[in-house]
């Protein structure tokens, strides 16, 4: 954002300069949002982060699927189980409760700080194409629209920022990095102790 506001305060700069300038060069509107979300760019991040928080929602209902199994498990258990010894499983049943619920909430914060950097860098990809298409036009200044009280439909160059982007920088992928999955440790129950072979004497 700041390399926008710069980019205005450079050319209204240099079109003062220009004494032999008698109009001032045209002032253009471009809708930074629709700019973004009807990229090629803004729609794989769209897509991205769909699938990606329908993969985490998927995991979270496996997690609590087994968490429950355990829970009841132990439920049962308590009747002939030592009070000292059921205490400390169900203590360090709530703790990894905690834990995996801390650690599926980082996740979804994660998904949406990704969604929020490529969102950035999609603006420093998309600013080298604008600034060609402010020096193609030789306008004063591309405006977004949202800070505009009024303007023509024929200053709007959206549509056309839109097709150059897309032709620059297109999609512009992440490599795949799967988010690592925290899985409740088994239970008691589940734990198979193997004996070490013996020798024969």
């Amino acid at each position: 954002m700041r390399r926008w506001i710069a980019l205005c305060a450079m050319l209204l700069a240099g079109a003062a300069s220009a004494q032999e300038a008698t109009l001032p060069a045209p002032i253009l509107t471009l809708n930074q949002e629709r700019l973004y979300i009807s990229s090629e760019f803004g729609q794989r991040v769209r897509e991205d982060l769909e699938a990606n928080s329908a993969d985490l929602a998927a995991e979270n209902r496996r997690i609590e699927a087994a968490l429950v199994a355990e829970e009841s498990q132990l439920t049962t258990d308590r009747a002939t189980m030592d009070p000292t010894e059921f205490r400390l499983l169900a203590e360090d049943f709530d703790e990894r409760v905690t834990g995996i619920r801390g650690a599926q909430i980082e996740k979804r914060e994660a998904l949406q700080r990704i969604a929020d950097q490529e969102r950035g860098r999609f603006f420093e990809l998309a600013y080298p194409v604008l600034f060609q298409l402010v020096e193609e036009t030789g306008a004063l200044a591309i405006l977004n629209q949202s800070a505009v009280i009024l303007s023509s439909r024929q200053i709007d160059v959206t549509d056309l920022a839109i097709e150059r982007v897309n032709a620059a920088i297109g999609a512009s992928p992440l490599p795949d990095e799967p988010l690592s999955t925290p899985l409740p440790r088994p239970s008691p129950q589940d734990t198979v102790q193997e004996t070490p072979p013996q020798g024969d004497d």
